[in-house]
């Protein structure tokens, strides 16, 4: 059997975040297309700036040696990062608003120099820019994800999986984030995954632990929901889930857009059309 990576149904945490929120919302945010421009759509919001932001300086500061990780000032490339985002192109409603998000930034990142804890050590980068596993060669199904830190323990030739957190709240007990990235890492280097922490940069000092998953049971959850993705992708069968004409708090901001509410604000990097809500737009 030939395996064909562009046939095969790619799936992620976030993908399966939005299909388990919505299967309608999943169709507009991984199927869907603009007719006119045969571009795939993304909504910016504020939130997402914020997230957007930290990550790209964090993740610039794993490509460089441990000597020079803080050889520059986080908080000037933030300002930097950030004129990616600022305004419009953030979703920001106004001045006010940016201004808010953006201290909270400036924030982690004071924070984060504080307390650099982990981010002096040793990390290991995978082989690929995004990891990726046939989580099914019989069902034509692609586990993917990219993790945002992997520290290394020389000591166990182990190494650690850290994700940041930039929102304000706790990532829910039975989350598949990181399940998914242990799978990830396990299938795409050859280390022992000794432990595994959420960063909430907002208001931690270091990475906060959590327990070590079961792989199969982990694998098995996965695999139960991304066959539903396949089969729904199959029938192209995208059903809102609170089955509501005016559709749920998930998939109605992309209804919105579909109907013209919105305010196009250019591409991102993945070549997608990126689309701004007024605010009396989103729950339309």
């Amino acid at each position: 059997m030939v395996l064909d990576k562009y046939s095969a149904v790619w799936i992620s945490h976030s993908s399966i975040s939005d299909f388990i929120a919505c299967p309608k919302a999943y169709f507009y945010a991984n199927v869907y297309k603009n007719p006119r421009s045969g571009k795939k759509i993304t909504i910016m919001n504020s939130a997402l700036a914020l997230g957007q932001a930290v990550h790209e300086v964090l993740d610039r500061l794993s490509d460089l040696p441990v000597d020079q990780r803080f050889s520059q000032p986080l908080e000037d490339v933030f300002k930097s990062v950030w004129e990616l985002v600022s305004g419009k192109k953030g979703g920001f409603i106004n001045a006010e608003e940016e201004k808010d998000f953006y201290d909270r930034g400036i924030l982690m990142m004071q924070n984060v120099t504080q307390h650099p804890g982990i981010l002096l050590n040793k990390a290991v980068k995978l082989p690929m820019d995004l990891p990726n596993f046939w989580l099914s060669e019989t069902e034509g199904i692609i586990l993917c994800g990219k993790i945002d830190w992997i520290e290394y323990f020389p000591e166990t030739d182990s190494i650690h999986i850290i994700d940041f957190k930039t929102g304000k709240r706790d990532e829910k007990e039975d989350s598949l984030q990181l399940p998914i990235y242990y799978l990830l890492v396990s299938q795409c280097q050859k280390r022992k995954v000794e432990k595994m922490s959420f960063w909430y940069l907002d208001r931690d000092i270091e990475p906060k632990k959590i327990p070590m998953p079961n792989a199969e049971k982990a694998k098995a959850e996965i695999m139960k929901i991304a066959v539903r993705i396949k089969l729904a992708r199959q029938l192209n069968h995208f059903k809102c889930s609170k089955d509501d004409k005016f559709g749920c708090r998930n998939c109605a901001p992309y209804e919105a857009i579909i109907k013209g509410r919105g305010e196009f604000v250019g591409t991102n990097m993945y070549d997608r059309e990126v689309y701004i809500l007024p605010e009396e737009a989103k729950s339309l």
